[in-house]
């Protein structure tokens, strides 16, 4: 066996984290060991929306806590029953299937889609057709899906079933459908790959195309699900609704938890034993999960959401118009924003921490701005100045190495 050189940290070291130990965090607030405070629009990735340590998600998990953690599905259990319903009856869904991660998310998604068409007499069918600048998740099936060669070096042959295709190109997506495809899947906005949105034409396009055709139209909205962009999923802009849909990140609003929704028609393959989880679903994510939609649900949130974000868009958007020099263009919808830099995205991150304020680097040279969706107007003024003041400093260093 090859040796290596011994690594300090018993961690794998897939990770280049940053030189900050957290110890606690409160709403848009996190807190290091050594007494520092950041303004947290980093979100852990998208997933805190309700911010940290909320009073309502606490309640509900303690009190969970203190009754039952671990049952296994061999067993009812409530928790899931009630989600799964307030889920179905506020989507296109009729079934649900619970997991621990928006990966897992995803590979039930693909398999559903596989199996549909297996069960009803095509078994050919099992390709799906996807989208450069992907992101899907870490697991095999996943980084095949998402194409991306930096994922799937050094992984083996790469899992057979994906044709990927030009982003936002629909005569690529008519070329690509053959006897072999079983649907299409695709963020409604690129969330890794560089918050790069959809127009409706085009997502109108591929759900008729789906319907023409006979395949399945499957939504990774793990990034832009549950009030991220503005509305409870980001494809109630468009007008359309999917076959199947993964969802994950939000809906725990920290607590590890996604799920797999589907139409009656699309899930009725996925009969017992065809597909299982040891954790997912446990009473503690199911707890936390009603929780999120408690105030997620509630009236009024979700428009609050929308007029926050319009407020925050908009001073992007002034403020790449005052730095062209930094920023080429500020894009996103909702409360999942991004700026396009003309410097190293990396090197934008590390001024914006210097300013003690967190985001988090995205693909095409973008930093993502993900505060939790109950952000407030204070806590976005806030963060403006502390983002200006990040990009003055880069655009006064950039004006000297002229």
């Amino acid at each position: 066996m090859a040796t290596a050189s011994k690594d300090t940290s018993p961690l794998y070291a897939t990770y280049a984290r940053a030189n900050l130990r957290v110890k606690r965090g409160e709403g848009v607030w996190l807190y290091t060991e050594d007494g520092r405070q950041f303004l947290d629009f980093s979100g852990g990735i998208a997933v805190n929306v309700l911010g940290h340590a909320h009073p309502h998600l606490v309640e509900a998990l303690k009190a969970q806590a203190e009754t039952l953690w671990h049952v296994s599905n061999i067993f009812q259990i409530p928790g899931q029953e009630r989600l799964a319903e307030r889920l179905t009856e506020a989507t296109f869904a009729d079934k649900v299937f619970f997991t621990n991660s928006g990966a897992e998310a995803l590979e039930c998604a693909i398999k559903t889609a596989r199996r549909y068409h297996y069960v009803n007499g095509r078994p050919e069918a099992f390709r799906l057709i996807t989208f450069e600048g992907a992101f899907h998740g870490r697991t095999l099936a996943t980084i095949a899906a998402g194409g991306q060669p930096k994922y799937l070096e050094g992984f083996g042959p790469k899992v057979e079933g994906f044709d990927q295709v030009p982003f936002g190109d629909l005569d690529a997506v008519r070329a690509a459908i053959t006897d072999a495809t079983a649907g299409i899947l695709i963020e409604p906005l690129q969330g890794e790959g560089g918050v790069r949105s959809t127009s409706p034409e085009f997502m109108r396009a591929l759900r008729k195309l789906c319907d023409e055709h006979g395949i399945l139209l499957v939504l990774d909205e793990v990034q832009t699900g549950v009030g991220r962009t503005g509305r409870l999923f980001a494809h109630e802009h468009f007008g359309i609704t999917p076959d199947i849909m993964a969802v994950a990140k939000g809906i725990g609003g920290g607590f590890p938890l996604g799920a797999c929704l589907a139409t009656e028609a699309a899930a009725a393959g996925m009969t017992a034993g065809t597909h299982g989880t040891t954790y997912g679903g446990n009473p503690l994510a199911m707890a936390v999960g009603n929780a999120v939609l408690d105030v997620v649900l509630a009236e009024g949130f979700l428009e609050g959401v929308r007029e926050i974000a319009l407020q925050f868009k908009q001073s992007l958007q002034s403020l790449a118009e005052r730095f062209p020099e930094v920023i080429e263009e500020a894009r996103g919808e909702g409360l999942l924003l991004g700026l396009k830099a003309r410097v190293p995205n990396t090197s934008l991150v590390a001024e914006m921490r210097e300013q003690s304020m967190l985001a988090a680097p995205a693909g095409d040279n973008v930093v993502r701005l993900l505060p939790p969706l109950n952000v407030t107007p204070d806590e976005v003024r806030e963060g403006m100045e502390r983002l200006e003041a990040a990009v003055a400093n880069l655009s006064g260093a950039a004006r000297k190495s002229a």
